[in-house]
């Protein structure tokens, strides 16, 4: 009877799966991206939620998420606070994720779809039992009918074209914004990973802290992220470069610009980069002899828009000794990777985290 009723549920859910828009979900620190199976990546947005000061109320009838939330980032009135519900690749603040991404469900499944979609989610490798509970059921409070989970590195790794399930090693770095993800793959498996909580958002903090040690300057998060955009560098340039930043004085008050150099930004830098190399080195020494040989000849592969600070691959080249290669746009590997279990659903979904699987 118990086969035959999980039989029924097994020919319900892949029925219901031709009814509804099946998506999957890149839940990160910084952004958030959704795909749709058959549609690729359809959804971009910050995962940021702007809210009424002490309370959870989303502003803009729940609207003022994403986009139109980041805008306010620092700029918002008293009564209002815009909240980065994810903190270093985890739910930090559960009832506004919950609202964040029954946002982003709705937005995209309110095109079509008759029933409430399936939903595979990306996490970060290292993530504890409870914290993956966490993500499941704010996905299902959310609007989602069954939860997947799979974790980043693999996502990344089948997003960036590697060859993870044959018998040779395929390596990933993926330096998201809060966390950094470091796994050697083989047989369609992790091998040995590495979980690191420093990201996108330690480089900026490490910015402001040093504008504020060395300068007396205060500024926000969106511009120390767009100084380390336009001048930030893991490695000496060809050409340094000089930028003109503007912020508020901690002593006088006042508004005030400085010019810094791309040198001290990197100087900065050098702590949160330290912790990414020194992941990556205890991956490799992990690793079986026989994988740790493919990646004479395979190298790594970068993912994440933390790889794509000037210089990453070059200090962490030096660092290994072995080639490194950017994957083909970085910054949408893991969800690329997603929307490849999306269409092999009915075939992974056993290797997968899921609701109503063994976490009764």
């Amino acid at each position: 009877d118990c086969k035959i009723t999980k039989g029924i549920k097994v020919i319900l859910d892949t029925v219901l799966g031709w009814f509804s828009k099946d998506m999957g979900i890149d839940l990160g620190t910084c952004n958030t991206l959704v795909c749709v199976r058959g549609e690729g990546i359809v959804l971009n947005e910050p995962s940021v939620v702007a809210v009424r000061k002490g309370t959870n109320v989303v502003l803009n009838d729940g609207e003022a998420v994403g986009l139109v939330a980041k805008e306010m980032l620092g700029k918002t009135p008293g009564s209002i606070t815009a909240i980065r519900p994810m903190k270093d690749g985890v739910i930090s603040d559960f009832e506004i994720t919950e609202r964040m991404l029954g946002y982003f469900i709705r937005k995209v499944h309110g095109r079509g779809g008759l029933f409430r979609p399936r939903v595979v989610i990306a996490v970060p490798s290292g993530i504890t039992a409870v914290e993956r509970r966490a993500v499941i059921d704010s996905a299902e409070r959310a609007g989602a009918r069954k939860v997947y989970l799979v974790d980043e590195p693999m996502a990344a790794g089948l997003g960036a074209g590697l060859p993870i399930t044959e018998p040779t090693a395929s390596m990933i770095v993926d330096i998201g914004g809060g966390t950094s993800e470091i796994a050697i793959m083989s047989l369609g498996d992790i091998s040995t990973c590495e979980s690191v909580r420093i990201g996108g958002d330690d480089f900026d903090e490490a910015l402001i802290n040093h504008l504020k040690r060395t300068y007396n300057l205060l500024i926000g998060e969106p511009r120390a992220e767009q100084v380390k955009i336009q001048i930030g560098s893991a490695a000496p340039l060809e050409q340094e470069m000089t930028m003109e930043i503007a912020g508020r004085d901690t002593i006088s008050g006042l508004p005030r610009k400085i010019v810094i150099t791309s040198e001290e930004i990197r100087e900065a830098f050098r702590e949160p980069i330290a912790g990414i190399i020194e992941g990556v080195m205890r991956t490799l020494e992990r690793a079986e002899p026989e994988l740790a040989a493919d990646l004479i000849e395979n190298g790594l592969y970068m993912a994440g828009g933390g790889s794509l600070l000037r210089g990453m691959d070059t200090v962490i080249s030096n660092a290994t000794g072995l080639k490194v290669q950017h994957a083909d746009d970085p910054l949408t590997c893991v969800a690329r990777g997603c929307s490849v279990y999306l269409e092999n659903l009915e075939i992974l979904k056993d290797a997968l985290d899921q609701s109503g699987s063994g976490w009764d």
